[in-house]
C-alpha cells in the first residue's frame, strides 16, 4: 500500500513595495512577512485634547492641590512658595509662564485657605515649606513631544515638600496655542547665550521626570537657595534696577552652586546696561568659558532677513563685536576646536532654511578667523536649518529667537 502523498506547503507569500530613488530609478523590494498573532493589538491611546489656556492652568493646578492632602481648612496653614515657572525646554520665563503663576496665586487665595502664599526668597525657604515648580512646553500634540510642528502646550506642575524631601503631588494639562503669548521676560529676551545647564535641567526634571512620592531631584534641592537669589536678581533686572541686579548676580556667582548660566548671563547684562564695558567684557569671557566647559554655547545673533549681515540696530547688534572677540580669544586660549552650527526657525521652505543656516555659520567662522587666524584650521561651519528647534513655534519674533541661533560645539581636534 502506497503511503499518502504529502500535502504541498502553500507558497510563502512575499510582501513587496516600490522604492523610488532620488535618481528616478524604481526598485522592487520584497520581504517575507513576519508571523502575525491572531490577537488584535490594542489601539494606541488617543492624544489628550488641548483646552483653552486659562482652563488648562486651572485644571492642572486644581489636580495638583487636590492630590496634595492639605490640612483641613481652619487648621494650621502650610506655607507655599512658587519657584517661578519656566519653559520646559529652554528654562526661560515668559509672559505665559508669568500669567500661569498669577492664575495659580489667585486660585490659592480664592479656594485654598489651608495654604499661606509667601515670596520665593532665601529667608522664606528656611522654614522648609512646600514649593511649587512648573513647566510650560510647546509640543506636537499627537506625539506628545517637543518636536516637529508644535500645536499645543503641555503644562506640568509639581509640589515638593522640603521637610520630607519628597514630591507630594503632580498636575498636568494641555492647552491650545490660541491667545498664548510666549514673549520672554526682559532678562530672558536680553540674555545673549544659551547652553544646557545643570541647575535648569534639575528644575525641569523635578516636574517632568518625576511622580508623587519620588525624592526631590538632589541637584535642584542643593541649589534652591541660589535659585531664590537668582530670582531676586532677575526681578531686579526686569524692573530696570540694574545696580541691584548686578550686586545680586555677583553674590550668586560667589555662592556654592552659583556657577550657573543665569548668573553668568546676568552679570554680563547688568554690567552692560550700566555701561561698565570692562566688567561686561570680563563677565562675557567667563560666560564663554562656561559654555566651552559644557562643550556647547549658543548665541542669539540677529541677522537681516535672508542675509548673513547683522541687523543694523546698535541697541541689538552693538555688543556683537565684543561677543565675537571673546569667543575667538577664549577659544584660542583654550585651544578648542569648534563646530559652528547655524540654526533657523521653522517658518519658510526648509531647503532655503538649510542653505541660510550654513551661510550664516560660515559668516561667523570668517569673523572669528579674522580675529584669531589660528582658528582657521580649528573650526568648521555647518548648518541644520530648523531641524533642531528648541522653541519650534515658528513665530519669528522674540518668542522663538533661540531657534535662530548660532551654536559653538566643542569637538575633537
Amino acid at each position: 500500500m502506497n503511503a499518502p502523498k504529502p500535502i504541498p506547503a502553500a507558497p510563502r507569500r512575499l510582501d513587496c513595495w516600490l522604492l523610488l530613488a532620488v535618481t528616478g530609478l524604481a526598485l522592487v523590494a520584497c520581504q517575507a512577512p513576519a508571523q502575525r498573532d491572531t490577537a488584535v493589538a490594542p489601539a494606541p491611546a488617543a492624544a489628550p485634547s488641548p483646552i483653552a489656556f486659562d482652563d488648562a492652568v486651572l485644571k492642572a493646578a486644581n489636580e495638583l492641590l487636590a492630590r496634595a492632602q492639605l490640612p483641613p481648612a481652619g487648621g494650621q496653614r502650610q506655607v507655599l512658595l512658587i519657584d517661578p515657572l519656566v519653559d520646559g525646554v529652554t528654562g526661560r520665563q515668559s509672559t505665559a509662564t508669568r500669567s500661569m503663576e498669577q492664575k495659580i496665586v489667585d486660585l490659592v487665595r480664592r479656594e485654598y485657605p489651608q495654604l499661606e502664599l509667601q515670596a520665593f526668597s532665601t529667608s522664606n525657604l528656611a522654614s522648609q515649606p512646600l514649593v511649587l515648580v512648573g513647566t510650560f512646553t510647546a509640543i506636537n500634540n499627537s506625539a506628545g513631544q517637543p518636536t516637529g510642528e508644535r500645536d499645543a502646550f503641555r503644562i506640568c506642575l509639581a509640589l515638593a515638600d522640603l521637610k520630607t524631601g519628597k514630591l507630594v503631588a503632580k498636575g498636568v494639562a494641555r492647552a491650545r496655542p490660541e491667545g498664548v503669548t510666549t514673549t520672554p521676560l526682559p532678562f530672558d529676551a536680553d540674555s545673549p547665550a544659551w547652553t544646557r545647564d545643570a541647575a535648569t535641567d534639575a528644575y525641569i526634571r523635578t516636574c517632568q521626570g518625576s511622580k508623587a512620592g519620588d525624592p526631590i531631584d538632589p541637584v535642584y534641592a542643593a541649589r534652591i537657595m541660589v535659585a531664590a537669589l537668582l530670582n531676586d536678581a532677575g526681578n531686579a533686572y526686569n524692573g530696570r534696577r540694574y545696580q541691584e541686579s548686578l550686586e545680586l548676580y555677583r553674590r550668586a556667582l560667589g555662592t556654592a552652586g552659583g556657577d550657573q548660566l543665569r548668573a553668568h548671563n546676568g552679570a554680563y547684562l547688568a554690567a552692560w546696561k550700566l555701561k561698565r564695558r570692562d566688567e561686561a567684557t570680563q563677565a562675557f569671557a567667563r560666560l564663554v568659558d562656561y559654555g566651552l566647559g559644557n562643550r556647547q554655547l549658543a548665541l542669539k545673533f540677529l541677522f537681516r532677513p535672508g542675509s548673513t549681515q547683522f541687523i543694523p540696530d546698535a541697541q541689538i547688534s552693538g555688543p556683537y563685536p565684543l561677543w565675537l572677540n571673546q569667543i575667538a580669544v577664549r577659544s584660542a586660549q583654550n585651544r578648542a576646536c569648534l563646530e559652528i552650527v547655524g540654526h533657523t526657525s521653522r517658518s519658510g521652505p526648509e531647503p532655503i532654511n538649510q542653505k541660510l543656516s550654513v551661510l550664516r555659520a560660515q559668516a561667523i567662522k570668517d569673523r572669528l578667523d579674522a580675529i584669531e587666524p589660528q582658528l582657521i584650521k580649528r573650526t568648521v561651519a555647518t548648518g541644520v536649518g530648523s531641524r533642531e528647534n528648541l522653541v519650534g513655534t515658528g513665530t519669528d519674533d522674540a518668542g522663538d529667537a533661540l531657534d535662530r541661533r548660532v551654536e559653538f560645539r566643542v569637538i575633537g581636534c
